[in-house]
């Protein structure tokens, strides 16, 4: 092999370490060799999960959605949308709900240089944190994709990275509601953790219609296992 064959090789080789932990969300084994959390710690109950907010009207409308239910939740909040509706993240709190970060900008991590990514957690956290008036302790990346490094900044930042074992894909245009809480919900086991979205800043225009209208569907397949309703760190 010559000098530069040697050379791609090196690059394909970083390559593939730097993007290594893409593959988490829709490959188990490659979170569980990562220690990235896709399911509650102690495998009990269930974790509805919501992020892109806080919106407007987005959050409201799953807020009164889970409130009729007695449900709790974990909103994965961003920090450009908390700067403009720190009222609303603090609502969210004060309803008994869990924050987390889903960083300051929702931009794709392997796009990201380490330094870059350093400086987007900590304004992320530092205007949640404000905001809801106590330190958030888990991290959501935006489209559930790590880097290598964004990892391990995350963790050494003090955040308890987090994806999910469930979604309902509802940021898609196409997804109905029916279809939304089908995905999300049937033959759900205790332990897992839902993905879905209360807002549409960064999806299709009005998902989140879709998503508070699946909310009780989703509700309902929920309470038919028997299982409590638990924010991501309840169970930790």
């Amino acid at each position: 092999m010559g000098p530069r064959s040697l050379a791609a090789s090196a690059v394909i080789g970083a390559a593939a370490v730097w993007s290594a932990p893409a593959a988490a969300p829709i490959v188990p084994a490659v979170a569980r060799a990562l220690l990235i959390p896709t399911r509650l710690a102690r495998g009990r109950g269930i974790a509805l999960t919501f992020d892109d907010g806080p919106h407007a009207q987005g959050t409201p409308a799953v807020l009164d959605a889970l409130d009729r239910a007695g449900a709790t939740a974990t909103f994965f909040l961003v920090g450009e949308q908390v700067e403009r509706r720190k009222a609303l993240a603090a609502e969210i709190v004060a309803a008994g709900h869990e924050v987390g970060v889903h960083g300051y900008r929702h931009r794709l991590h392997l796009l990201r240089t380490p330094h870059a990514f350093a400086d987007d957690i900590e304004r992320a956290a530092a205007v949640i944190d404000e905001a809801i008036g106590r330190d958030a302790v888990s991290y959501r990346p935006p489209y559930g994709v790590f880097s290598l490094a964004s990892l391990e900044l995350t963790r050494a930042r003090g955040l308890r990275p987090m994806l999910w074992s469930r979604w309902g894909r509802d940021w898609e245009a196409r997804r109905t509601p029916e279809a939304i809480a089908w995905l999300a919900a049937s033959g759900l086991t205790a332990g897992d953790v839902v993905l879905l979205h209360d807002a549409d800043h960064y999806s299709s225009d009005g998902s989140w219609r879709r998503t508070a209208a699946a909310l009780p569907a989703i509700v309902e397949l929920v309470e038919a296992l028997g299982e409590p309703f638990v924010s991501v760190t309840q169970s930790t």
